[in-house]
């Protein structure tokens, strides 16, 4: 595929991303919107619906995925590389989940901290941020060894 032509793709999906982030307060059932962005410091922990906060956060979560695993296909075209992430988010999101529904059900006894970045994790594409420059810096040190070596 032309360079110029997957360029263009990975920017329409990064606008997706945009997207996805801008539109998620009204697409999306979160009841810690407001809550972290001010209320911790004032008021307790708001009243939600598990099922529906985990639903939501899954949804939400799988929009990010599929987007970002589109982005490292296009990137790098190896599909080897889009199991990898598809693995990784995967276990990362159980891990994450488990995590973050047990700082819910204990009402952020630690702290409301350590929660609101587990959420972050589970509601941005951060994982993005990590791969694409693991793997472009795999890929030159794999260059790099076979003409040195």
């Amino acid at each position: 595929m032309n360079k110029w032509l997957r360029l263009g793709v990975i920017g329409v999906l990064v606008f997706l991303l945009i997207m996805v982030r801008s539109l998620g307060d009204r697409m999306f059932y979160d009841p810690f919107i407001d809550y972290f962005r001010n209320d911790y410091l004032y008021v307790d922990i708001p009243g939600f619906k598990f099922l529906k906060l985990f639903y939501h956060l899954m949804l939400r979560y799988l929009a990010n995925t599929l987007i970002s695993l589109a982005i490292i296909y296009f990137a790098f075209q190896k599909k080897s590389l889009v199991i990898f992430s598809m693995k990784f988010y995967a276990i990362a999101f159980v891990i994450l989940s488990v995590i973050y529904y047990f700082l819910l059900r204990n009402g952020m006894e630690n702290g409301y901290l350590f929660t609101f970045y587990v959420r972050r994790f589970l509601i941005h594409p951060v994982f993005i941020l990590v791969l694409l420059p693991a793997f472009y810096y795999q890929e030159k040190l794999v260059k790099t060894k076979k003409f040195s070596g």
